[in-house]
């Protein structure tokens, strides 16, 4: 099994991922060294922080023996065809998870390879990143009927929190610049998902998404590929900064989530982003969590 989209798993397979990656939280010790001499091989085409340390640190833990390859190593692609890393990588490892430009790669990764592949990040998802949001949101207040305000592009991170929201009967609102709203794919994909009585809601109000939401997540305005856009983009998505007062639209509880890295200033403010129900710091965290969850629920 692979886990490329959110779908891979579907409603009963990303309950039960969330429900692992909550109790190996609780008791690190519980599956301690459970995978060990487990091959995970970590492919990274782009810069990673959280997603390469998180990674290694949650493989390590379980006793498997985590492999960090890079494109200036591999040249996926370029100086080889994907199908073929992808056929001489499956005979060495036992787990093949990549962080790539482009989702096509990923797929023919999937097609040409036997042993489950991750997506740890791609042009159209981010479904680990999904993981460790709805584990922070779970911790703040039951999945079902929540409300997350999500403020920005309609991007990736945006695309994979639709669709693990709406399927764990989470209602997701966008509100992004006209022309940056997720795409009508990224919308169907979540439609699939959704647990009855759950719409997305798609628009360009932020203070709309924002009122009396249980949690307002944002992302950067330019991800890493578009800095050619960056100053239009800062012009354009101005009115969509999460700023105290637009997060005070939200429910007195609410909680303030950010995938990272941040651009203070940009598309939050300081004050936002280390606001005491800020719980960006213990999303980072589940990241290392919900790996976890993952590597048990695939292998």
């Amino acid at each position: 099994m692979d886990f490329v989209t959110v779908g891979d798993l579907g409603r009963e397979g990303l309950a039960e991922v969330l429900a692992t990656a909550a109790r190996v939280k609780r008791d690190r010790d519980a599956v301690a060294g459970s995978r060990r001499g487990l091959r995970l091989g970590l492919f990274f085409e782009k810069p990673s922080t959280r997603t390469r340390v998180s990674c290694e640190v949650a493989a390590t833990d379980l006793g498997a023996v985590p492999i960090v390859l890079k494109q200036d190593e591999v040249g996926l692609g370029k100086r080889e065809a994907v199908s073929d890393v992808a056929k001489v990588l499956d005979r060495y490892l036992d787990v093949l998870a990549f962080r790539v430009f482009k989702h096509a790669d990923l797929d023919t990764i999937a097609a040409n390879a036997d042993a489950p592949v991750i997506n740890l990040l791609s042009d159209r998802e981010h479904p680990c990143q999904a993981l460790a949001d709805l584990q922070t949101l779970a911790e703040h207040r039951p999945l079902e009927g929540a409300v997350i305000a999500y403020v920005g592009d309609g991007n990736n991170v945006c695309a994979s929190l639709m669709a693990a929201g709406a399927a764990r009967g989470v209602t997701v609102r966008v509100a992004a610049p006209p022309g940056y709203e997720p795409d009508a794919a990224m919308i169907a994909a979540a439609q699939a998902l959704a647990a009855p009585g759950v719409d997305m809601v798609v628009g360009n109000d932020p203070g709309a998404a924002v009122r009396g939401a249980d949690a307002v997540y944002t992302d950067v305005w330019a991800s890493m590929g578009q800095d050619a856009e960056a100053v239009e983009r800062r012009k354009l998505f101005a009115p969509y900064r999460v700023d105290e007062a637009l997060f005070g639209l939200a429910a007195p509880d609410a909680i303030f989530l950010h995938c990272l890295p941040a651009h203070r200033g940009e598309e939050v403010t300081d004050g936002v982003v280390d606001h005491p129900r800020s719980r960006v710091f213990d999303q980072a965290e589940n990241r290392m969590h919900a790996f976890k969850a993952l590597l048990l629920h695939l292998t």
